[in-house]
């Protein structure tokens, strides 16, 4: 029967008719739900637009400004650097660098078992917030930290527990959005670490002016108390705010639900989640590993994120800048104040990106193009040391890596869409093996002001990213021509492998 398919957390519809009509992953009858198919196109549309509004407005300002705080607390160890951090903690730059990489020890070991974990739940309102806290005090214990060891072991579960947050987001998402909603939401979400780059140099310029010494506690220490207290506040009221998931959600009308849910199968062919006991762990894993296109995207970030590793070090860099301070250069006030127009003119530049691709259905050129721009912005970087050039360089770096990155994320979704164990999967295991960059990146950052080994090499795996992303487009075509002929495609039109043969049929195409 298809009625044990429907979470036992979700009311009971009116009618028992939903239940004969409700989509099946092995039904080949598809027929909208009772209160959907016999609305009017108009109807239709009207209701959609409320939906999605309404969504839009429960999920997207709460998870951005979360990401904000997500990138805040990881991050935040540059800023306190120039606040006196590596001079108590870690005096010399290796162990500076060691506490910088071991976050992402831990951030690579949790990424796929917590997405896993997320979908079998099925409840993200209260799995995101409750990470969230138990990351924000984590992240505010740094300020009691006496040694490099302690300053090690606290950066260890600090990414160890954040590594739930943004791989679940982007699941998240996909579990909501169609294939052409996702890149500008994911782009809006991506924003938040690019606003948190921004507020990061601000708000630790704030701190250094006017709270070091402050009740006998060190500037960089006030930074963590300040930010992680405000990252628990936040992960409270986001348990009130977000939504779970179409079939979880609890303020959701009926009618809404079931037009949420019909959406995501018409998209596709296949219904997304139907409840905790469909799910399994390690099926979804295997699936993935099993798919060439999950190891093609991989090679894909990984190139994204390494060259993307500059933000790990961005106020030093930017600290290069020539000035009137000490040693020839800007003063530690100023480079703060600096980094907030890279990542300003980031959040402009991905947003409109993100748009023009969900607009035109276009992920190829949109995912090219920025890449190019950061290859010119880290050769200008390597060869020229005078103020605007090297500035201009600076403001290149940031909108070129993550408009890049925020289209890869959709582009993940759009190719491995079904089931949602292996979407979930796949999220997670390419975005853990991309962070995996962070940890050798963290000892390249040495030579300045010029940094010419980490812009080198951050420069050559843009280009490598740049040769993945064609090599999954030609991929991408080849499958849709073989789908054209009415070929059978493995991993497309058998439902196990990724797209039920129904969504081939009824016009399914790759998006490239």
């Amino acid at each position: 029967m298809e009625k044990e398919f429907l979470p036992p957390d979700v009311e009971k519809p009116g009618s028992d008719d939903f239940y004969e009509t409700a989509p099946h992953p092995t039904s080949s009858r598809r027929e909208p739900p009772p209160l959907i198919k016999d609305l009017s196109v108009e109807e239709r549309a009207h209701l959609e637009k409320q939906l999605i509004r309404k969504i839009d407005l429960r999920l997207l300002p709460m998870i951005t400004l979360m990401y904000i705080m997500n990138y805040l607390d990881r991050n935040n160890i540059a800023s306190a650097r120039l606040a006196g951090l590596q001079r108590d903690l870690a005096p010399s730059d290796t162990q500076y660098q060691t506490a910088v990489s071991i976050l992402f020890v831990g951030y690579i070991l949790m990424q796929v078992p917590s997405n896993l974990m997320l979908n079998k739940i099925g409840k993200p309102a209260w799995y995101l917030p409750g990470a969230m806290m138990v990351w924000g005090t984590i992240s505010a214990a740094t300020a009691a930290a006496q040694s490099f060891g302690g300053l090690l072991a606290i950066r260890f579960f600090l990414g160890f527990v954040e590594a739930a947050y943004f791989p679940g987001c982007l699941y998240f998402l996909s579990s909501w959005y169609t294939r052409k909603e996702l890149g500008f939401r994911s782009a809006l979400l991506y924003s938040g670490s690019l606003l948190s780059g921004a507020f990061s140099g601000l708000i630790a310029a704030g701190i250094l002016n006017n709270l070091d010494g402050a009740k006998g506690l060190a500037a960089w220490r006030w930074l963590f108390i300040i930010e992680g207290t405000v990252t628990i506040f936040i992960a409270f009221i986001a348990i009130f705010v977000l939504p779970n998931l179409p079939r979880t959600t609890s303020w959701l009308t009926e009618e809404e639900r079931q037009l949420a849910i019909w959406r995501l199968d018409e998209d596709i062919g296949e219904d997304d989640w139907l409840g905790s006991q469909a799910q399994t762990f390690w099926h979804g894993f295997k699936l993935a590993m099993a798919d060439v296109k999950t190891w093609i995207l991989a090679l894909m970030f990984l190139g994204i994120v390494s060259s993307g590793s500059v933000t790990n070090f961005f106020p030093s860099v930017v600290a290069t800048l020539p000035g009137n301070a000490a040693g020839g250069h800007i003063s530690s006030i100023e480079a703060l104040l600096l980094t907030a127009p890279p990542y300003l003119f980031g959040v402009i530049f991905c947003l409109v990106n993100a748009w023009h691709s969900d607009r035109t259905g276009e992920r190829y050129y949109h995912i090219v193009l920025p890449l190019c721009l950061d290859v010119v912005a880290f050769i200008l970087a390597v060869t020229r040391q005078d103020f605007a050039p090297r500035y201009f360089a600076i403001m290149l770096m940031i909108p070129g890596t993550y408009a890049a990155f925020v289209i890869g994320l959709g582009w993940i979704s759009n190719v491995m869409p079904r089931p949602p164990a292996k979407r979930a999967a796949a999220l997670a295991f390419i975005n853990a093996i991309s962070n995996a960059t962070s940890i050798y990146a963290s000892y390249m950052y040495i030579g300045a002001p010029r940094y010419v080994i980490p812009f080198t090499v951050n420069c050559v795996t843009a280009v490598i990213a740049i040769i993945s992303a064609t090599m999954l487009r030609f991929l991408l075509v080849h499958l849709n021509k073989k789908l054209d002929r009415g070929e059978t495609v493995s991993g497309v039109t058998a439902m196990v492998e990724g797209i039920p043969g129904e969504a081939a049929r009824k016009g399914f195409r790759f998006l490239y």
